[in-house]
């Protein structure tokens, strides 16, 4: 049976689908391959060697991660492990379903609804039954507390439960669970059209899916349009202009998105999470020490997933090099999931020469499963430099997949056309599309005309294309001196300037850092002089 019911659940098992009534459920990847398993064994048992072999192999599994998927498809489905009723444990044995799955039609569907009503029924009467009691309680002058808590004493959104998980899943930042957390966010917009919070959490979701997991570039766009509907019913929201701000930023629209972070923090200075956001494109302007004094002054740093990752990127590129190297690794062990972290630690070991170390750090990346087209492109680069043209090609391309839309990735990916030379015919073609389009006031565009022009064989309009990638705020001098993707112009006239010019305002900024009270105190009694060219 392809289509089935398990009590008021309709399980599309040919595309995968839960749902209950016409509430789509956020049941995929491990959870249905779970689910799918104990409907092939009905209500027999199923123990926990068969779950393992079933669902997981090839991959060897325990007990413990058994029960821990148990739980998340629980949660999925909304049911309770104290009173189930899709989902049974079997204690030291394993789990079978509550009932019989049956083929499935509307008539079905109908009766499994009425039925799982008159299971909820008592439920909703004891619920109801602990207010009054509570009320009782308040009434006689205990239990204070606990009252002024309640939030039933609070007009509440029928979307509010919904709302919660979709939070919850939000909040895990990872890329299965931010899905879920969409899913969840569409159906509060369903049961209430008019939440700015459904609103405003699923602009959040929609941009984090195309800004962190490689998601559609359209889920921006949407989440651009969510935000701004929010600020049209109003406009001072903080919290809207801080997501606007979101969305601009992943469609790489840097000045709006300043914009409308600034105004965010207009209108709310404690949101810390905007002020790093804010921070970080200070950073990529090249204002390195207003981006590190912005990150130092978080109150709650711990709140800020890239906060630390921030940092140390900050103090890398002002040449504090073994201080930044030391954050790097501890952030790369601490934040596994973090892709960010994942990035700067494997780049930061081969802007300093540590090609092999770089590549062992990148590998560790790579298998903790967050795809990013900057770990490819930094797997590129690493083959280059080890003569493998073929591979970095690969890489190259594969980091386009990831992000088909991202320009630069394209003009990465065909410049390792034929073992690194592509037609002249393309090459032109794409430095004809590539001038014509806006900077946004991000450098990436002109180092991608940078890569062109070299491959044109026009070494001064590279450079002059470097040195308005600096202008725009890029301030990497180290990656420049070793990435193999602008080895021919290391001898051209202007190089060096260029070098130099970068080395000279990040020694003033160096400077800045170390003569504020802010400074971080392990950079304590380091010279003001930065370490060119070596750590």
């Amino acid at each position: 049976m392809t289509s089935v019911q398990l009590l008021d659940l309709h399980i599309d098992r040919a595309s995968q689908q839960v749902r209950r009534g016409d509430e789509l459920l956020p049941v995929s990847g491990l959870s249905w391959r779970l689910l799918d398993c104990l409907l092939e064994h009905g209500t027999d048992v199923v123990d926990f060697d068969t779950l393992a072999q079933q669902v997981w192999a090839p991959a060897v599994v325990g007990e413990d991660a058994i029960s821990q998927r148990v739980k998340l498809l629980r949660q999925a489905l909304g049911d309770d492990s104290r009173q189930p009723r899709y989902v049974r444990s079997v204690r030291g044995r394993g789990y079978q379903l509550c009932a019989p799955v049956q083929p499935f039609t509307p008539e079905a569907q109908t009766v499994a609804a009425a039925a799982a009503t008159a299971i909820e029924a008592p439920q909703r009467n004891r619920h109801r039954r602990w207010v009054w009691l509570a009320a009782g309680v308040a009434a006689a002058g205990a239990v204070v507390a606990v009252i002024v808590a309640w939030p039933g004493s609070v007009p509440r959104s029928p979307a509010d439960p919904v709302l919660q998980r979709a939070a919850y899943y939000a909040g895990i930042g990872q890329a299965s669970n931010n899905e879920r957390a969409i899913v969840l966010y569409r159906q509060a917009l369903q049961i209430d059209p008019d939440s700015s919070v459904a609103r405003r959490g699923l602009a959040r979701a929609l941009a984090a899916d195309a800004c962190l997991f490689n998601g559609k570039h359209d889920n921006a766009q949407e989440a651009l349009l969510l935000a701004g509907q929010v600020l049209q019913a109003a406009p001072d929201d903080a919290a809207a202009h801080a997501l606007r701000g979101y969305a601009h930023d992943c469609l790489g629209a840097m000045p709006q998105a300043m914009a409308d972070y600034e105004q965010a923090l207009l209108r709310d200075p404690d949101d810390e999470r905007t002020r790093a956001s804010l921070a970080y494109l200070q950073q990529e302007q090249g204002h390195l020490a207003q981006a590190l004094k912005a990150n130092l002054s978080l109150r709650a740093p711990e709140r800020i997933r890239f906060r630390d990752v921030q940092v140390a990127r900050e103090l890398e590129l002002l040449g504090f090099t073994d201080v930044a190297a030391r954050r790097h690794a501890r952030n790369f062990q601490l934040y596994p999931d973090n892709v960010f972290s994942n990035i700067a630690w494997p780049r930061a070991l081969m802007n300093m020469g540590e090609r092999d170390k770089a590549q062992q750090a990148l590998d560790q990346a790579l298998a903790r499963g967050t795809p990013h087209p900057q770990l490819q492109r930094l797997q590129g680069e690493l083959l280059l430099m080890s003569g493998d043209p073929q591979g970095a090609a690969e890489a190259f391309e594969r980091g386009r997949l990831l992000r088909p839309l991202q320009s630069l990735g394209q003009t990465l990916a065909g410049l390792q056309q034929g073992a690194g030379k592509p037609a002249p015919e393309w090459i032109a073609g794409r430095l004809h599309t590539v001038s014509g389009q806006a900077d946004d006031g991000w450098p990436d565009a002109a180092l991608e005309r940078a890569l062109l022009h070299q491959a044109q064989g026009d070494a001064d309009a590279a450079v002059a294309d470097l040195n308005r990638a600096v202008d725009a705020g890029f301030r990497d001098a180290a990656w420049l001196r070793v990435t193999p993707l602008f080895l021919p112009l290391r001898q051209a006239p202007g190089w060096e300037r260029l070098l130099a010019r970068i080395d000279a305002d990040v020694a003033a900024q160096r400077a800045q850092v170390l003569a504020a009270a802010w400074r971080p105190t392990d950079l304590d009694g380091l010279s003001a002089a930065p370490a060119t060219g070596t750590r």
